[in-house]
């Protein structure tokens, strides 16, 4: 176990580090910003929240003696009421909650389009791009729709990006550097959601309730994943990865303007 006492850190970059079961005590955090974190079990006390932005997945996660998980989530609701039919549970609402998808993003690339090809390369508070989220989404769609559901063992175009965060595989491409135009990634996603638009045409009852056997080196695999799995990935991919697109796009916009 190493301690660190009246020691000054600020600045410090920690990457792909363990912090487990460990302790914080008097420790000033202004302005520190986390990415990629698990806080399972963590307890936080007699601290000071101001000024502080969250964006993840809160579940169990007490404020003052309140569970404010189901509060988010309804405020959430209230705003977006299309955001409930992402949790498509029946053949007919997955479709529809693709065509919602469908629709939005294609509201969010007009917009885009509005911007100069450059801006489509710029990160935003070090988030991806404009052009780096399209290319995941075909990542996700690769890995989820064709190799998961319909068996494609190696689905993978040279400009699918994984998350940040992967460990990396053998075979799957992982080209951060690339500046593809977006009329090129454009085209390659028109392609991919074609792909899973016919998914959701053919979608059965029987499908929705049977498990998938997909264990060919690569990512992701399983013996017995629920078919319902991948459908669930891909439609919640393209809901949260449009929402932060449309917030990137509001400052690029307003700094074009500006400019």
């Amino acid at each position: 176990m190493q301690e660190f006492r009246d020691s000054d850190l600020s600045g410090a970059r920690f990457q792909n580090v363990s912090l487990r079961d460990a302790t914080f005590t008097r420790v000033d955090f202004a302005g520190v910003q986390v990415r990629g974190a698990r806080f399972h079990g963590a307890s936080l006390r007699g601290v000071e929240l101001a000024n502080v932005e969250i964006n993840g997945e809160l579940e169990n996660c007490i404020v003052n003696g309140v569970d404010v998980g189901p509060l988010v989530e309804q405020e959430l609701d209230r705003r977006m009421p299309d955001r409930v039919k992402m949790r498509a549970t029946t053949p007919d609402e997955f479709r529809a909650a693709w065509a919602i998808l469908e629709r939005l993003w294609t509201e969010t690339v007009a917009r885009a389009q509005s911007l100069p090809e450059d801006k489509l390369h710029e990160r935003v508070d070090g988030e991806w791009s404009f052009i780096q989220t399209l290319r995941h989404l075909g990542f996700a769609t690769a890995a989820w729709i064709e190799r998961m559901t319909l068996g494609n063992a190696s689905p993978w175009h040279p400009l699918d990006l994984p998350w940040e965060e992967a460990p990396g595989w053998d075979g799957i491409p992982w080209d951060r550097e690339a500046r593809p135009s977006l009329d090129e990634v454009l085209a390659l996603r028109a392609r991919r959601q074609a792909t899973v638009r016919e998914v959701m045409a053919s979608l059965t009852d029987e499908q929705l309730a049977s498990t998938i056997v997909q264990t060919e080196p690569g990512w992701p695999r399983s013996d017995a994943m629920p078919f319902v799995m991948p459908l669930r990935v891909v439609v919640n991919e393209e809901w949260e990865h449009r929402l932060y697109a449309e917030r990137d796009l509001g400052r690029l916009l307003a700094d074009d303007v500006a400019g």
